[in-house]
């Protein structure tokens, strides 16, 4: 059966505050590609962003972007009141600046009152998601800790590389609040997300999501799980993410992403990988894979290099990968996207 949809990344949606939310003008679009006929919205990734906030390169696979919360959600909620929901920003621009310094405040007042009287709700979301939410929010409360800097630079090298489970208990007493925080601000996130998303549903609307495939190197996710990349005994890259020359670009695209190592993913069927698409295929009805191609072959380019010249072609886990999906989750809707500039190998 054919269907047709529109792309439109979260953050590009019209409001108040900055950047799109997954408030009253999330449901006016769901309306929009209702009275269009449309089937699906596709979306850019959700996660939390980090350098350049780039939906590419997010602190997370698996967590979702607190800067999508809605205050008017908030404050129909009793987490925030009318007078605390801030003033109008213009609609034309962003001033990420702005977001970064205001959100947090006014996120945490919201998150205080949770806190005040938790609910069975919040408890099983924190039940469900513990398999990736507490590295995620001892993560980030290190990263506040730490000035926000990259976990590859905190100063303290027993929580950078995770030395013992008593460091990471220390750790987590000693940044109880913002270890609680956001875990609330997660809550609240997908409790919007939710909500949003049986609206669509209720629409006959369907919501297309975006794994990339591969993940920031300032991430939970690879603080968390080293061994899955390769990293060398300091947690530094051997190598990197990226794109040979081709006639676009005389030097390549030097991404920086840190690699997957497939031998260890081989040896655990995937595991990661199978939490990773079984997360979000709760999150999505569909799931989009970007530069599918690299599941093939991907481009190695040796750590420190400046450009992506001197990289070479590797081979990639192949079917594997998703026979060890398709095994533990049947089928689930994907859409393979082939993006590389370059498919040419070696």
């Amino acid at each position: 059966m054919r269907a047709s949809g529109i792309l439109m990344p979260v953050f590009s949606l019209p409001g108040p505050f900055g950047i799109g939310t997954l408030g009253s003008e999330a449901t006016a679009f769901v309306d929009f590609l209702a009275e269009a006929k449309q089937t699906y919205w596709q979306i850019l990734p959700i996660g939390p962003t980090g350098y350049g906030d780039s939906p590419y390169q997010s602190f997370s696979a698996f967590a979702g972007n607190p800067y999508f919360i809605d205050f008017r959600l908030l404050a129909a909620d009793g987490y925030l009141t009318a007078e605390e929901i801030p003033a109008a920003q213009p609609v034309d621009t962003v001033d990420y600046g702005a977001l970064y310094n205001q959100r947090p405040v006014l996120l945490k007042k919201a998150a205080d009152r949770l806190l005040a009287a938790p609910s069975p709700a919040y408890e099983a979301f924190c039940a469900a998601q513990s398999f990736w939410l507490e590295d995620y929010a001892l993560f980030m409360a290190c990263k506040r800790h730490f000035g926000m800097r990259s976990w590859t630079e905190w100063e303290d090298a027993d929580i950078r590389l995770r030395k013992s489970p008593e460091v990471l208990e220390r750790y987590r007493t000693l940044l109880r609040e913002d270890v609680e925080l956001f875990t609330y601000l997660q809550f609240l996130f997908f409790r919007q997300w939710n909500k949003l998303r049986d609206y669509l549903h209720g629409l006959d609307i369907q919501v297309i999501g975006d794994l990339p495939i591969y993940v920031a190197m300032d991430s939970a996710d690879v603080w968390a799980e080293p061994e899955s990349f390769q990293l060398d005994d300091q947690c530094v890259p051997t190598e990197v993410s990226g794109v040979p020359p081709d006639y676009f670009s005389a030097d390549g695209q030097l991404w920086g992403n840190p690699l997957y190592d497939w031998a260890y993913h081989k040896r655990t069927n995937y595991a990661w990988w199978v939490r990773r698409i079984r997360h979000l295929c709760g999150i999505y009805d569909v799931l989009r894979i970007d530069h599918f191609r690299g599941f093939a072959g991907y481009y190695a380019i040796p750590y420190g290099d400046k450009t992506a010249e001197n990289g070479r072609w590797r081979t990639g886990p192949g079917y594997a990968l998703f026979a060890a999906v398709k095994k533990e989750l049947g089928s689930p809707r994907i859409i393979a996207c082939l993006l590389y500039t370059s498919d040419a190998a070696d």
